[in-house]
């Protein structure tokens, strides 16, 4: 690994990674490969995950190869040097920002977007003029090994290379000394790589995760949030860090959302959803048994089934529920819904802020002061009024956590900016040189600083 690492550092002093129609033709040829090797890649996502080609494609593929088009339009207007106001004080002098490349990065990605939470931030990081060791999740092995492949096809090791492994890689990675690192996974981990990085002084982004709260207060079209709270809490089988984790619903409409969310269980899932070829299971057996802890059977109102044979869970809600259950003292990140009521909203919102920061919050209302009040109050990452998870789907907003639940963005003009560093510059002339900053001072000096900087 310090041998790639060494070999990338020479290739990135070479200065060819500086060159933007460089950069641009390697994205090209990375959206061809990509498109070329679209049925591996969905093979090996139904093979890690049990994902359907449409869930795939929605969530993974289809946002990667967007996130590549985007830059393939905007990445000049990026790159470009932007000139800001010069202050009188550095008269007849030009500044401007000059994007630059962090140098040698580090990616290393999740398991449960395997190929977008890998190849989207290392498109950012390509764009942003980087090397790059990408280093996928060892528990999705299907969709590691396609990265792999077509990371192989399209760049040299001495650009981008990717790290196949588990821990022990990960581990023996961070102990090196990249310019940068990008961490997706969780608080946990998260913690161990933000630990190494200081060793270091190394900056980094952390995309994390934590307990989601959608709101449903009573103003809301309830058919039409549990239309949409079902397809976005149960998308990819529940493992998604952005899915609602828990709902907070006004008590007096409560009932009503109960009924509608079975119905689009029903309805999206059919009456036996782990027959469903659609539906998707959990990543491995350590998950699955760790999430069957969580379901306490006693409060479960819809689902609740599980097969070990095909480590799939069906989609359950649980009611009532407290945050003294089980299911409320971590991220779910699975399957199963918990509803929480509330009287007063300006309760919710103390509640929500009394825990860690998650990653987004979502509310479902028509009142707009509500709104207000949620959207301005609450600490969390990024979110959605009246819908679930699709604030994601766009490269022209940042994605990111705040705190807890990670630090740092991306996602296009932003991924672009996250793995750049912004130098400040200042082009002074030299046919004119003011005194006023040279010894020995006056009381004249005094006079023309108080004009010049006040």
């Amino acid at each position: 690994m310090n041998n790639i690492l060494e070999k990338q550092r020479t290739f990135f002093m070479t200065g060819q990674t500086l060159d933007i129609e460089f950069r641009i033709s390697y994205l090209k040829k990375l959206a061809n490969e990509i498109k070329k090797r679209e049925n591996d890649i969905l093979n090996a996502l139904y093979k890690d995950l049990g994902k359907s080609e449409t869930e795939a494609y929605m969530c993974e593929l289809g946002l990667t190869l967007s996130e590549i088009s985007y830059f393939l339009k905007n990445l000049k207007t990026f790159a470009k040097e932007k000139t800001v106001p010069t202050p009188l004080t550095n008269f007849m002098s030009r500044s401007y920002i000059k994007f630059v490349p962090r140098g040698n990065v580090l990616i290393i990605s999740p398991w449960n977007y395997p190929f977008l939470l890998s190849v989207e931030p290392l498109v950012d990081a390509i764009a942003a003029g980087n090397t790059v060791i990408l280093k996928p999740s060892a528990y999705s092995p299907y969709t590691s090994d396609v990265i792999f492949e077509i990371i192989n096809s399209v760049f040299e090791d001495e650009y981008v290379k990717v790290v196949k492994g588990g821990r022990e890689e990960n581990k023996n990675l961070l102990n090196l000394n990249f310019d940068f690192v990008f961490f997706t996974g969780s608080q946990n981990v998260g913690k161990e790589v933000l630990r190494s990085c200081s060793e270091n002084l190394t900056p980094s982004v952390l995309e994390l995760g934590g307990k989601s709260p959608c709101i449903v207060d009573k103003t809301a079209n309830i058919k039409l949030a549990a239309k949409r709270i079902v397809f976005g809490k149960f998308l990819n089988c529940g493992q998604t860090c952005v899915a609602p984790d828990y709902i907070y619903c006004d008590k007096s409409v409560k009932e009503e959302l109960i009924s509608e969310l079975i119905a689009q269980i029903d309805k999206q899932y059919g009456n036996k959803p782990i027959l469903n070829k659609d539906y998707g299971k959990i990543i491995n057996k350590k998950h699955f048994e760790r999430l069957i802890n969580l379901i306490d059977q006693n409060r479960v109102i819809k689902g609740g089934n599980t097969s070990e044979e095909t480590l799939k869970i069906e989609p359950t809600i649980m009611a009532p529920v407290t945050w003294n259950d089980k299911v409320m003292q971590e991220e779910i990140f699975g399957p199963v819904l918990p509803i929480l009521e509330y009287d007063n909203l300006n309760d919710v919102i103390k509640e929500i802020n009394n825990h860690a920061n998650p990653l987004a919050l979502y509310i479902f209302s028509n009142n707009k002061k509500n709104i207000k009040s949620v959207t301005d109050l609450c600490r969390y990452g990024g979110g959605c009024i009246n819908d679930v998870v699709v604030h994601l789907a766009t490269s022209e907003m940042p994605f990111g956590g705040f705190k807890e639940s990670g630090m740092g963005a991306y996602h296009g003009k932003y991924g672009f900016e996250t793995f750049s560093h912004q130098k400040s510059m200042l082009d002074k002339k030299v046919w004119i040189d003011l005194p006023i900053r040279y010894q020995p001072y006056n009381a004249f000096c005094m006079k023309l600083l108080k004009i010049f900087l006040k």
